[in-house]
């Protein structure tokens, strides 16, 4: 019995994907299952058979009725156009839930049209990780592609030294980038462009299907989205490192979790991607970079705004226009329920930029420090003992009891909107490391952590000093 649809393939032109079918490998074992995933997926029942199972997620055996494809799509990598492409994965179909389509993708499948110089295969360390930090994303409520397992495949992946290799199933909203776009407009034939749009909005945002301007209403739907996302990451201390528009979803999503690290001190400069030498994605960089992208998003689209070229520009420029406003209102906000501000004024944002720039200058833990904002422990008593601080801390206490809130509510709402544990990165490779050498029980106790990371009863977390002077993260291809 089918179980899986394939939208994409039929529905869009075959000029958008090449089929493809995974790679087998030699000795397929099963290093992780979220079964939770499954069952949410509702597709738990045709993955209850662990042989059909891990043949399935492996890529050693089709399933039933499907029609595996990997994805056309291009983009700007460090802000230079380039042809791409799923190098290394694998679209098996789409699972119908009541909440909409879901993709269901082998990354590390093998080889595809699009693979350039890569081998199409993945590392067991960087699928575990891809694991680790998109389940995290997950409990922390922020917008993410998660994984329904990890499979190793008994074959050697050559990387820097010899690795396990290992195939990631991956679960997203789709996997319709900014880069997809990019592709249909500029490398794709005619009509691609337009049977793209008409799909993501049938897909997405169907409430635009009438809309007298779909690709304008994409364009401000896709703007929003984007918006959400970055602010979400910039509340929990997120850097993606590689922020190229083929890693721009248009679902909304956070996708390809490659040279991704969490912030531990605070500074608006911090990178750890050992490829970003320039810092063009540090972490306070996110939101203008997200507005650069939905610039190359906007003349993708062009097009079908308007057959005029310069009334299209000017449609799209006036959409885009709205974009600081919307991001700035968003993240003042934001990070006034992070002060735990239940009735905020425009006097917070000055609030706001006065404690960051005291995080940044005495290289203050980001996440510790709301956490300990709202327990009042050893961490801000020291920080009061500098004047900027206790004057700042005196303004902050003024600010959240306006207008009568209580304590109680700004508590409330710090503790929604503050984790106490993130995957701080020296957990992340001890965990990792101790998997790779086959014992997989300091990462399950790892996860079991990242799954309730709001957990107030858990304490500030550790960091070795000087870790994260020399840390970096890789792409892993």
């Amino acid at each position: 019995m089918a179980w899986l649809k394939h939208t994409y393939a039929t529905q869009l032109p075959s000029s958008l994907y090449s089929v493809q079918a995974p790679w087998p490998v030699s000795d397929p074992q099963m290093a992780l299952y979220n079964e939770a995933l499954a069952h949410e997926l509702g597709i738990a029942e045709h993955l209850k058979d662990t042989e059909k199972a891990l043949a399935y997620l492996s890529g050693n055996e089709t399933v039933p009725g499907s029609q595996a494809i990997s994805q056309a799509y291009a983009g700007h990598q460090f802000g230079h156009f380039t042809r791409l492409g799923d190098g290394r994965a694998v679209l098996l179909g789409e699972v119908e839930t009541p909440q909409g389509l879901y993709d269901l993708q082998l990354k590390g499948a093998g080889l595809t049209p699009y693979s350039r110089r890569g081998d199409g295969r993945a590392t067991f360390y960087s699928m575990l990780r891809e694991h680790l930090i998109s389940e995290a994303m997950h409990a922390l409520h922020v917008p993410t592609s998660r994984s329904l397992a990890v499979v190793k495949t008994g074959d050697r992946v050559y990387r820097e030294r010899i690795h396990e290799g290992a195939v990631l199933t991956r679960v997203a909203a789709s996997h319709i980038r900014v880069g997809t776009f990019e592709y249909a407009r500029f490398l794709g034939k005619d009509g691609d462009l337009k049977d793209l749009l008409d799909y993501t909005i049938q897909r997405h945002y169907p409430e635009y299907s009438g809309h007298p301007n779909p690709a304008l209403a994409l364009l401000k739907a896709v703007m929003h989205k984007q918006n959400d996302l970055i602010v979400n990451w910039l509340r929990v201390g997120f850097i993606h490192g590689v922020m190229n528009t083929d890693n721009m979803s248009i679902p909304g999503e956070t996708i390809d979790y490659g040279p991704c690290a969490f912030m531990n001190a605070y500074h608006p400069r911090t990178v750890f991607s050992s490829i970003d030498t320039q810092g063009r994605y540090a972490f306070a960089k996110q939101p203008s970079i997200a507005y650069w992208n939905l610039g190359v998003f906007a003349n993708a689209l062009l097009p079908l705004i308007d057959e005029d070229e310069e009334a299209a520009a000017a449609k799209a420029k006036a959409v885009l226009d709205e974009f600081p406003e919307l991001f700035s209102k968003a993240y003042f906000e934001m990070m006034g329920h992070k002060l735990g501000i239940v009735h905020q004024t425009e006097a917070d944002r000055e609030l706001v930029e006065t404690v960051m720039d005291l995080l940044a200058k005495k290289k203050v833990d980001y996440t510790n420090f709301f956490t300990a904002l709202r327990r009042d422990g050893a961490l801000i008593n020291e920080l009061r003992q500098e004047e900027a601080f206790e004057a700042w801390y005196s303004t902050w206490e003024k600010a959240r009891s306006r207008g009568g809130a209580s304590l109680s509510e700004s508590e409330a709402l710090m503790a929604q909107n503050n984790p106490v544990v993130i995957p701080r990165n020296h957990r992340v490779e001890e965990v990792l490391a101790a998997a790779v050498e086959g014992d997989l029980r300091p990462f399950h106790a790892f996860m079991d952590k990242l799954a309730a990371p709001y957990d107030d009863g858990l304490p500030l977390q550790a960091v070795p000093a000087g870790f994260d002077d020399r840390y970096q993260t890789f792409c892993g291809t």
